[in-house]
């Protein structure tokens, strides 16, 4: 599911119950936690795909080599 499947009804719904829950003096500040926590999201999983490239296997020594 993704955001877009929401659509702008259901947005709104949301932004209502959130508005309800937390009052318009600490919306800011939940909006600022949210977008802080979602660019530290995308940032963790841009460099987790970036760790995961192919790593060249080591060189096996043989016993006698040592």
């Amino acid at each position: 599911m993704s955001l877009a499947s929401i659509g702008v009804p259901g947005l709104i719904i949301i932004l209502v119950i959130v508005l309800i829950l937390f009052g318009p003096k600490k919306l800011p500040e939940v909006g600022a936690a949210v977008g802080k926590t979602l660019a530290e999201f995308k940032k963790s999983a841009k460099d987790i795909m970036e760790d995961e490239e192919p790593v060249a296997p080591k060189e096996i020594k043989k016993p006698d080599q040592l």
